[in-house]
C-alpha cells in the first residue's frame, strides 16, 4: 500500500529562509508538515511511516503553493519533510528548531491546515521548555564547528592525501586487521564503562551534562589520545601495540578529514565560495548561528518562538550572510550570547520539562481521529 501523502497531511507550511523572512528572489522553497497515515500504516504489519522527505514526493503539494513559489519550484528542486504526527511531536518536545518552524510560523506561511492541524498549532505552547536553550544552542554549536572546520580548510587546505608513512606505519599493516579490530573494541568498551550513564536524563539535559564534562576534560587537558591510551593499558594492552593502534587511528582520521575536504570542495556553491574567500569564513553558517542563538534567548526570556525575523533582525542577519561581521566578531558575539543564555535560563519561567502527559492525551485523540478510528 502506498501512502497518499496529500490526503494524510494535516499541516503544511513554508519553512526555511521564507519562513524567517530572509529569502531573496529565487530562493528555494522548503516545506515542513505533519501527517497522520491511515490505520494500516500504524497498526498493520507492513512498513510504517515516520517521515517523507524525497523531492519527488513534495510535488503533490505544488497546487497549494503561491504562484511565485510554484514558479521557483519549476526551476529549483522543491524540498521538504513531512513527519508522522508522533515523530514530529517527539522532536518538538525536544524543541528541535527545524520542527518548531511548522508549529510557530506565521499563518501567512501555512499552506494547509485541517481542523486537526489548526488544533495542534493552538496547543504548540505545550512543547516548550528549558530544553530550547540546549537544543537551539546545540544546533548553533554545530554551525560554529562547521565554520571553524571550513575556515581551516580555506586558510590551510590539505596538500595531499595522507600516507601511512606519515604516521610511522608500514605500507602493509604489521598487525593483522582482525587483531587490531579486537583490541580496539576492547578499548572502546572500557571507555564506555568510564562514560557516565545519562540514559535516565532528558535528551536536552544529557546534552548539557555532556557539554560540561567535555569542558572539564578540556580544562584537565586530558586529550582523547591520552584517554584512549589509559583505557588500553587498563585492559592489559602493551605500549608497543597501543602505539601502533594510535598511529592507525590518527592515519584513518587524517584520511577521513582529507576526504571530507575534497567533498566540501566539490560541492561548494560558487557564490558561497566567493563569500568565504572574501570574508574568511562561511557567512551563511554565521547568519544561521546568530539566528539560532537569538531565537534561543527569546524563547528562554519570553516563552515565545519568533520564527519570522522580518520585523526583528532579518536585515542584520542578511547583512551577516553577506559578510558584515568579521570572523572574530562572530566568535566574540557567540561567546557573549552563550553567557547571556546561561544567565537567562537560571531565571526563566519556562518549565524544566514539557508537560508530556497533557500532549500525549491530545496526540492519542489526534491520531485516532486522523486514522478514522473515532469521529
Amino acid at each position: 500500500m502506498k501512502l497518499d501523502l496529500l490526503a494524510s497531511t494535516h499541516l503544511l507550511a513554508v519553512a526555511g529562509s521564507r519562513a524567517y523572512g530572509m529569502h531573496r528572489p529565487g530562493s528555494d522553497v522548503d516545506l515542513k508538515g505533519l501527517a497522520i497515515p491511515p490505520a494500516p500504516f500504524v497498526l498493520g504489519l507492513g512498513k510504517g511511516f515516520e517521515v517523507e522527505d524525497t523531492a519527488s514526493a513534495m510535488d503533490v503539494f505544488l497546487p497549494l503553493l503561491t504562484d511565485e513559489e510554484r514558479e521557483v519550484s519549476r526551476t529549483t528542486k522543491l524540498e521538504g519533510s513531512v513527519f508522522e504526527l508522533r515523530k514530529l511531536l517527539g522532536l518538538a518536545l525536544d524543541c528541535n528548531p527545524h520542527v518548531l518552524d511548522v508549529l510557530f510560523c506565521r499563518d501567512e506561511e501555512v499552506r494547509l491546515a485541517t481542523p486537526i492541524g489548526r488544533e495542534i498549532r493552538e496547543a504548540r505552547q505545550l512543547v516548550l521548555s528549558q530544553r530550547a536553550r540546549y537544543t537551539f544552542g546545540g544546533y548553533a554549536t554545530s554551525q560554529l564547528k562547521r565554520i571553524q572546520t571550513h575556515r581551516r580548510w580555506l586558510l590551510d587546505p590539505p596538500k595531499a592525501r595522507p600516507a601511512r608513512a606519515d604516521f610511522g606505519l608500514p605500507d602493509t599493516p604489521a598487525i593483522p586487521r582482525d587483531h587490531l579490530l579486537a583490541a580496539d573494541a576492547a578499548v572502546k568498551k572500557q571507555l564506555e564503562v568510564w562514560e557516565p550513564d545519562l540514559s535516565n536524563l532528558d535528551p536536552s539535559e544529557a546534552l548539557r551534562v555532556r557539554d560540561l564534562l567535555a569542558t572539564s576534560i578540556a580544562e584537565l587537558r586530558l586529550a582523547d589520545e591520552e584517554r584512549y591510551r589509559r583505557a588500553a593499558r587498563w585492559v592489559g594492552l602493551g605500549d608497543n601495540l597501543v602505539g601502533v593502534m594510535l598511529n592507525e587511528r590518527a592515519y584513518k582520521a587524517a584520511v577521513s578529514h582529507h576526504d571530507q575536504f575534497l567533498r566540501w570542495q566539490r560541492a561548494r556553491n560558487p557564490e558561497r565560495a566567493a563569500l568565504e574567500a572574501a570574508h574568511g569564513y562561511d557567512t551563511k553558517h554565521g547568519a544561521h548561528l546568530v539566528r539560532l542563538l537569538t531565537m534561543a534567548l527569546e524563547v528562554v526570556e519570553s516563552g515565545e518562538v519568533h520564527v519570522w525575523r522580518g520585523d526583528r533582525d532579518a536585515d542584520e542577519l542578511l547583512a551577516i550572510r553577506d559578510g558584515a561581521w568579521s570572523y572574530d566578531r562572530l566568535l566574540a558575539w557567540s561567546e557573549a550570547m552563550e553567557a547571556r543564555l546561561d544567565a537567562a535560563t537560571k531565571v526563566t519561567r519556562l518549565p524544566a520539562k514539557p508537560d508530556r502527559d497533557a500532549l500525549d492525551a491530545l496526540a492519542v485523540r489526534w491520531m485516532t481521529t486522523g486514522m478514522g478510528l473515532v469521529r
